[in-house]
């Protein structure tokens, strides 16, 4: 990809990028060539890259002022495919009760979940869980990318929260991760897509999770078990993976599950997730139950 340094974000549903100047409205600064959505760049990645390395220079920069964090939705809000690791870091899977995985562990959380990175969750239950990840968005489908290519499949990086009910998890006979994973404000992402260019190393950021100013979570990628390049690798070899693709790719350890005792999330509770030149995710959750909606 070259030197792209760019950072997405998804302001009131319009992709702009992000300057130290202001923001720059990609829709209106290309004249209508590309789409305000912003899930719809991912589809033409290598032309937005294309475009933007050749105009940089031109653009002109709006919102020069702050940005409330709350207008702020996911840079990836409408995936194709959302795909998630488990158990990627060993403290976590031995905090967790089981042997370092072989391979990596896969499984999904539906994007009807995703959410942007300020907002108020409502607990479905009483077990509800917490885990800071690196999030992956392709920006280059395919299959069977090696993983010494694979960085040149992704578009950028993000902040995730996997937010879980342990209870619906795991309640028998088999785990249930999905559903368990998958309520509404599951899974936040943001507050920024980050061009790999922009870090020193993208193979070692730090992440942390904080909950009402309290550490729980501190770790660093390079401690993942299988990195993202071994993770799209693996995807790729079995299934395609499309622009615009979501990959989880695990948290350390420092869980609510695997204290003792067992620590849970509660309603007025504010669960703040970091990771290195990214930003920061904040979580504040309530005890209201989900209105039911219409049928469509």
């Amino acid at each position: 990809m070259g030197e792209f340094h760019v950072r997405l974000i998804n302001l009131d549903g319009r992709l702009q990028v992000s300057t130290r100047n202001g923001l720059v409205d990609v829709e209106a600064e290309s004249h209508g060539y590309f789409s305000a959505e912003p899930q719809k760049i991912y589809e033409r990645w290598a032309e937005f890259v294309t475009w933007y390395t050749g105009n940089r220079d031109r653009v002109t920069p709006t919102h020069c002022g702050g940005i409330d964090p709350g207008r702020l939705g996911a840079p990836v809000p409408a995936p194709r495919q959302v795909f998630a690791v488990g158990l990627n870091y060993a403290d976590h899977a031995a905090e967790s009760g089981v042997e370092r995985p072989e391979s990596p562990v896969i499984f999904t959380k539906f994007a009807s979940a995703i959410s942007g990175p300020v907002t108020t969750v409502p607990l479905p239950s009483e077990t509800v869980d917490w885990e800071v990840e690196l999030v992956v968005v392709i920006g280059r489908g395919g299959r069977n990318i090696p993983a010494d290519r694979a960085w040149e499949s992704v578009a950028g990086l993000s902040i995730g929260q996997d937010l879980s009910d342990r209870g619906r998890q795991l309640a028998g006979p088999v785990p249930q991760f999905s559903l368990a994973k998958s309520h509404r404000g599951f899974a936040p992402i943001g507050p920024a897509l980050v061009t790999i260019d922009e870090f020193d190393d993208p193979d070692d950021l730090t992440l942390e999770a904080g909950i009402n100013g309290e550490l729980v979570q501190f770790g660093r990628t390079a401690q993942m078990i299988f990195p993202v390049p071994a993770l799209i690798e693996h995807l790729s070899h079995t299934l395609e993976l499309y622009p615009g693709d979501v990959v989880f790719t695990g948290t350390p350890a420092g869980v609510g599950v695997g204290r003792r005792p067992q620590r849970f999330l509660g309603p007025g509770d504010v669960l703040r997730s970091r990771i290195t030149d990214i930003g920061e995710l904040v979580q504040t959750f309530t005890s209201s139950v989900e209105p039911v909606a219409a049928l469509v």
